[in-house]
C-alpha cells in the first residue's frame, strides 16, 4: 500500500482533499519543477480561452469551414481525418472567440484530455469548440509550450487539476496557474526545431501516401470516378434480390454497381481467393496473469493506416473482443459502419499483439500486403463494404460477406512501386513520432537535471 501524510498547511486552502490529488510522484516532480522558480501560465500568456461549448449539431455542414472538436486534437498535431465536420461561413464569423489561427496551442479540454498541439503556419481557417486556445507571450515559444504540456511535467499538473465525474474537464482558472519553467530562449528555439521537424515527418508521411493511392487509382482508371450520380432511383430485377436476400435501397446503390463495373475490366478476384480471413479464436484468460498489447477501432491512425497506439491488460482481465493475435503484414479492417476507414498495416514491432473482433483480419497470399492496406482504404473496398453492412443496433460487415469483395490484381511491378510508396509512408511517420517524443524527453531531461 502508498500512503503518504500531508500537511494541513499543504492542502492547498482545503480545495482539494482526495488522494488522487497528493499522489507522492506528483508532489516529487512538482519539487523539480520549484527549482526552476516556473511561472504560471498567465503570466507568460496573451489569452487563454475556450471556443464554443454549446450544442451546435443543427449548424454541421457536409463542407465549409472545418469544426475542430476535441477528438482533432492529437500530441503535437491536428488530425483532420478524426471525424471533422464543418459549418457554414456565416457561422463561422459569428464564433470570433472560437476562431482559429497560426501559432495558437490548441488543448484538449475534455476527452484525452491534456492533449496539446500547435496551428501550423498554414492551417487553413477553422474554429474549434471544447478546445481550450492559448496564445503566448513574446518570451514563450509556441512549440517549447506544446512539448512542455505534452512532457510528464505538463500532464501531471493537467491530470491533478482536471475535474468531473465519468466525463472530466480541464477548467480555464486551473490551467491559468500551471507552472511553466521559463528555459532559456535558445534552448526553446532547439525545441522549436525539433518539433518543427517532427510536424514536417508527418506531412512527408501523408505524401507518400497519397502518392500510392493515386497510382493504384491511375492504373485501375478510378482517378476521377463519381461516386454520386445515377439518379435518386435503381431498377433491379427480382432474381437479384433473391440472390441477395436484400431489397434495401443502400444494397442496390447504382454508384457500387458502377464501380465494380469498372473494376472486372482488369484482372479481378473474389477476396476469398487472395486473402486468408483470419479466424479470432485466441483466449487471452487462458494465460491470466501473462500482460498484452490490445489494440482497438481508436488506436488506430486512419490517415495512412498505421496502429499508433495499445493498452496494457492482463490475460484475466481482457474483454471478449481480444481474441485477434496480430502478425506482421496483417491487414486489420474495421467491420463496424460508421468507422470502416479504420485500417492498418501490422508493423513488425506489433508482433503478439491482440486485435478486437471488430476487425477484420486479413493475410495476403497473392497482394503485396502494403497494396492490400491501399486497397482496403480505397473507395474500392469501401464502398463494397459499405454496401454489406447489415443489422439494426450495430450495423456491420457480417463475416461471410466479405468473401465477395472483388479484387483487382495489378501487375507485380506497380504493386511494388505502392509498396515502396507506403514503407516510405510508415517509415516517415516513425521518425516523426520519434522526434517528437525527444522533444518531450529534452523538457523532461532539462527538467530532471536542474
Amino acid at each position: 500500500m502508498v500512503h503518504l501524510i500531508i500537511q494541513k498547511s499543504q492542502l492547498e486552502g482545503a480545495r482539494r482533499l482526495d488522494a488522487e490529488y497528493y499522489q507522492p510522484e506528483y508532489l516529487d516532480w512538482l519539487g523539480h519543477l520549484e527549482k526552476f522558480e516556473p511561472k504560471e501560465l498567465k503570466l507568460l500568456t496573451e489569452k487563454i480561452d475556450v471556443g464554443f461549448v454549446s450544442s451546435m449539431k443543427n449548424e454541421f455542414r457536409d463542407e465549409g469551414v472545418p469544426l475542430l472538436r476535441t477528438q482533432n486534437v492529437k500530441e503535437f498535431y491536428i488530425d483532420l481525418d478524426a471525424d471533422i465536420v464543418y459549418i457554414d461561413e456565416e457561422f463561422h464569423k459569428k464564433l470570433k472567440k472560437s476562431q482559429i489561427f497560426p501559432g495558437l496551442v490548441l488543448l484538449a479540454r475534455s476527452g484525452t484530455i491534456g492533449d496539446a498541439c500547435m496551428v501550423p503556419e498554414d492551417f487553413p481557417t477553422a474554429n474549434s469548440a471544447d478546445i481550450i486556445l492559448i496564445k503566448t507571450k513574446k518570451e514563450l515559444i509556441p512549440e517549447y509550450l506544446t512539448a512542455f504540456l505534452n512532457s510528464r511535467y505538463g500532464r501531471f499538473q493537467i491530470d491533478r487539476a482536471s475535474s468531473g465525474g465519468l466525463q472530466g474537464h480541464m477548467n480555464l482558472f486551473s490551467l491559468e496557474k500551471l507552472l511553466v519553467p521559463l528555459v532559456k530562449y535558445n534552448l526553446q528555439e532547439e525545441i522549436k526545431k525539433i518539433v518543427q521537424n517532427g510536424l514536417a515527418g508527418f506531412n512527408d508521411s501523408k505524401s507518400f501516401y497519397s502518392q500510392a493511392e493515386n497510382l493504384l487509382l491511375e492504373e485501375l482508371g478510378l482517378k476521377n470516378f463519381e461516386q454520386d450520380g445515377g439518379g435518386l432511383f435503381n431498377v433491379v430485377n427480382l432474381s437479384d434480390v433473391k440472390t441477395a436476400k436484400r431489397c434495401d435501397a443502400e444494397y442496390f446503390q447504382p454508384k457500387c454497381g458502377r464501380l465494380i463495373s469498372k473494376i472486372r475490366k482488369q484482372n479481378t478476384k473474389l477476396l476469398s481467393d487472395v486473402i486468408e480471413n483470419v479466424p479470432a479464436k485466441f483466449n487471452a484468460a487462458a494465460q491470466p496473469d501473462k500482460n498484452f498489447k490490445y489494440v482497438e477501432l481508436a488506436d488506430i491512425n486512419a490517415s495512412v493506416g498505421t496502429i499508433d497506439g495499445f493498452s496494457e491488460i492482463a490475460g484475466k482481465e481482457a474483454p471478449s473482443r481480444a481474441k485477434r493475435v496480430l502478425k506482421p503484414g496483417d491487414v486489420i479492417v474495421s467491420s463496424v459502419e460508421g468507422s470502416l476507414g479504420k485500417v492498418a498495416l501490422v508493423d513488425k514491432e506489433q508482433e503478439g499483439y491482440l486485435a478486437s473482433t471488430g476487425f477484420f483480419q486479413f493475410r495476403s497470399k497473392e497482394i503485396l500486403p502494403e497494396v492490400l492496406l491501399v486497397l482496403a482504404r480505397s473507395l474500392i473496398f469501401q464502398m463494397q463494404l459499405e454496401k454489406m453492412c447489415a443489422g439494426t443496433i450495430l450495423t456491420a460487415v457480417p463475416k461471410e460477406a466479405v468473401n465477395n469483395v472483388v479484387v483487382p490484381i495489378l501487375p507485380k511491378p506497380t504493386q511494388q512501386k505502392i509498396a515502396d510508396l507506403v514503407r516510405a509512408s510508415h517509415s516517415a511517420r516513425k521518425k516523426a513520432k520519434g522526434l517528437l517524443e525527444e522533444a518531450k524527453k529534452k523538457v523532461e531531461e532539462m527538467i530532471d537535471k536542474k
